[in-house]
């Protein structure tokens, strides 16, 4: 006995769409956020990114007299070449901090940077400064703030950050977001910092989230965002990807005969 095959195609493509499917509750990020809606928190946790051993640091010195404020301003005299790339020249122009946490100014000799933050390092050169220089002006920033993001993420890679005030939700976003086999209720996050190495498993469904510590994010941070079970099953499984190239094909057919049947 031969059974009809639009029975057959449509038996076949379900099949082939629930194997494959990924629930809507997988897909959702905080859903389970508890603030009602319109209502304020304050930020506790609020983080001061302190630099750290092989750092890389922009100093920039301005004073009214910009001839004496030179020699402080490493790799002014490269302001003029175009032809080298933007990320290249800085290289040359930044104060690397050593083992010892120190940066090696031109006359004001070894400075403290380890375990400061941008704004009390800028703070101590601008006092030392005062010595040489009438009225300075410091600025002090990273030249290699980047975070690296691997896993279930469209582009993952390594992000160089312009600013040092990150969260794991722009890094996220940097990395063109989730993909839909990524397992927001287990994002890995890997630190190393004084010379210690911490990993913290954040969930992307609660608003825990935005409470956690590792919610900012510090130089040379690591996020992993390992892939769900449904991801697992079409790479290991031959057959399952198979299948998941058949489910479009399957569709059209069965489109393609129920609209013959009726003429």
């Amino acid at each position: 006995m031969r059974l009809p095959l639009l029975p057959l195609l449509t038996i076949a493509y379900l099949i082939t769409s629930l194997t494959a499917c990924v629930s809507y509750s997988e897909l959702v990020n905080f859903d389970d956020i508890r603030a009602p809606q319109g209502q304020t928190r304050e930020i506790e946790n609020a983080l001061d990114v302190k630099i750290q051993a092989k750092d890389l640091l922009r100093v920039d010195v301005e004073s009214i007299d910009p001839e004496a404020a030179m020699p402080f301003n490493q790799g002014a005299e490269m302001a003029g070449v175009s032809q080298a790339s933007n990320q290249n020249i800085q290289l040359f122009q930044g104060y690397l901090v050593d083992e010892d946490g120190y940066i090696d100014m031109p006359l004001l000799g070894r400075v403290k940077a380890a375990g400061q933050t941008i704004e009390s390092l800028q703070f101590l050169i601008r006092g030392k400064l005062k010595t040489y220089l009438r009225d300075p002006v410091v600025n002090v920033r990273f030249l290699n703030f980047k975070v690296t993001v691997l896993g279930e993420v469209s582009n993952p890679g390594i992000l160089n950050m312009a600013n040092s005030r990150v969260t794991i939700l722009e890094a996220l976003g940097m990395a063109g977001d989730l993909t839909d086999y990524a397992n927001r209720s287990s994002v890995l996050i890997v630190r190393e910092q004084d010379g210690e190495r911490s990993f913290q498993r954040l969930n992307l469904q609660t608003d825990e989230v935005f409470t956690s510590e590792y919610y900012y994010l510090k130089q040379n941070d690591v996020i992993y965002v390992e892939p769900i079970r449904a991801r697992t099953a079409t790479v290991s499984d031959p057959g399952q990807r198979v299948l998941a190239y058949l489910g479009p094909i399957l569709s059209v057919v069965t489109l393609v005969i129920a609209l013959a049947s009726r003429n």
